[in-house]
């Protein structure tokens, strides 16, 4: 019922929308008078800050258009290069002059998170490796879109994509999972490592990912083990209405999920919007710039598939069964003790309010069988989980050590 009424409320509230878009417009042409006075700058923010209030955000798009290769202007051009109805994988293709393309580049699998937000999230990941690696991405698909018809897709179906991936791109790939996905990652490439699969991958990089939960809990696990399996069920799980292709879908909506986001941190968004008024009102369209760009990307969401979400929960975050040796997929034990070709490196924020501290090193006791040259672990003092992959932090510190861990893993 609660989807449906959110559907009708969008419905309803559409024609003020539209005239608060208009009317912002009109203050801040150029051809009113008083667009440049107090009073119109003021009207114009207001409308503005209701539009965008009232606004149903569009998956965002990534817009890597180029990179720099040296000292080399290189075209990017994004191409699908195997898909499903749950998820396209996405090549960056670098488009080097005639003459002057190098030898094939090291392949870069990022696996981005399906908790909610479009993989264009990892816009700042992606980037810092464009002039290193073929880079690819996973591009998870809005389960409000996906018709019921094209069945169902759960935590073991992650993992089964995660694999084909990994044998499609072959034995010459790294792989980095953000987030949500270290524990899929991590279950892949111990299930390829003991079915002695040459497609496992070089180096595998998790970052910011709920490995093992029971270690410095947040909030967020926190909430998990109080409420229980069931609770999730009867109070976030919600059946897509029409018109949406998804029609008839249990679903976890990406809308609820943001609510929870910004409860966590209710005061820093209202100050965050409180100051964009400010820097509209004042004409400081910079700042106000930046603003809506992290605000565009934040608050565009995706649906969930029901049985995705609820065996993620009850897995990672109430059961713990991969720390405690019991995790299964599709009736075969994950032994990350079996990766013994893949090095491992982990990256963890000193701040992340996510993921808390040693959630994701615990990945280095359980792949008991690797080499200490084969391990790195490191936490970045300052950064929460947002700059574990993005932002400065991530850009000059984290991903230069990243990319020093995978180009070693492949001369060793």
């Amino acid at each position: 019922m609660l989807y449906y009424l959110y559907e009708m409320n969008h419905a309803a509230i559409a024609p003020w929308h539209a005239m608060a878009g208009a009317g912002a417009n009109f203050w801040k042409s150029p051809a009113n008078p008083m667009a440049a006075t107090a009073l119109g700058r003021s009207m114009a923010a207001s409308l503005e800050m209701f539009e965008r209030a009232t606004r149903r955000y569009g998956k965002p798009v990534f817009g890597h258009t180029d990179t720099v290769i040296g000292d080399e202007l290189v075209d990017i051009i994004e191409r699908p290069v195997w898909q499903t109805p749950f998820c396209r994988l996405i090549k960056f293709e670098r488009l080097w002059p005639e003459g002057h393309a190098p030898a094939q580049a090291h392949k870069l699998l990022i696996v981005a998170p399906m908790s909610g937000h479009y993989a264009t999230l990892l816009r700042g990941t992606v980037e810092a490796m464009l002039p290193y690696y073929d880079v690819y991405i996973t591009d998870w698909a809005d389960a409000r879109a996906v018709p019921v018809s094209e069945g169902q897709f759960d935590l073991d179906s992650y993992i089964d994509v995660v694999i084909e991936m990994l044998q499609l791109l072959g034995p010459d790939t790294s792989v980095m999972a953000v987030c949500q996905p270290s524990v899929p990652v991590l279950a892949a490439v111990a299930l390829m490592s003991a079915r002695q699969d040459k497609a496992v991958p070089r180096a595998m990089v998790l970052m910011g990912g709920p490995i093992d939960t029971r270690r410095s809990p947040t909030q967020v696990n926190t909430l998990a083990m109080a409420r229980g399996i069931d609770w999730f069920n009867k109070n976030t799980i919600m059946t897509v209405p029409p018109p949406n292709a998804g029609a008839g879908r249990s679903v976890y909506p990406g809308f609820l999920q943001l609510s929870g986001f910004m409860a966590m941190n209710f005061d820093r968004h209202v100050d965050a919007h409180r100051e964009m008024y400010r820097h509209l009102v004042e004409g400081d369209g910079d700042s106000a710039e930046k603003h809506t760009e992290f605000y565009d990307e934040y608050l565009s969401v995706m649906d969930l598939t029901a049985e995705f979400f609820l065996q993620t929960v009850e897995t990672v975050f109430v059961e713990h069964l991969l720390p405690r040796g019991r995790f299964s997929h599709r009736g075969q034990l994950v032994e990350p003790a079996a990766i013994t070709n893949t090095a491992l490196m982990t990256v963890e924020g000193e701040r992340d309010d996510i993921s808390g501290i040693g959630q994701t090193q615990a990945a280095h006791e359980l792949c008991s069988h690797l080499k200490p040259s084969q391990k790195l672990d490191l936490l970045q003092p300052g950064v929460g989980h947002y700059g574990v992959f993005n932002g400065n932090r991530y850009r000059t510190a984290i991903a230069p050590a990243i990319r020093a861990f995978i180009d070693a893993q492949r001369r060793a």
